[in-house]
């Protein structure tokens, strides 16, 4: 899993890929992404799309000098953190840990 970041110089802008290795979705047919930008809300969720290598990808921009919390959603029913996120923290009302990317 990685997370690549690519700021742009035009705007305060980052664009984000979000990587989910083929070993961490484990036959999954669809893996969506959730988090802050886009209100935790599934039908806002932003697809990853499957790569030949079997992992998932998606890429996003989000605004520079902040910090998102966010997490993987494997076929509605498995959560999944990014293995190489910048930090992690407690998930409100829960005792899972979502995944934070620092721009």
């Amino acid at each position: 899993m990685a997370l690549t970041k690519q700021f742009l110089k035009s705007k305060p802008v980052c664009k984000v890929t979000f990587t989910l290795p083929a070993e961490a979705t484990t036959e999954s047919k669809k893996v969506i992404l959730l988090g802050d930008f886009n209100g935790w809300d599934p039908s806002e969720a932003t697809p990853l799309k499957k790569q030949k290598d079997g992992s998932y990808k998606a890429i996003v921009e989000l605004e520079t000098g902040k910090e998102y919390q966010f997490r993987y959603l494997l076929d509605g029913e498995k959560w999944e953190n990014d293995w190489q996120a910048d930090k992690y923290v407690p998930a409100e009302g829960s005792t899972d840990e979502n995944s934070v990317v620092v721009l």
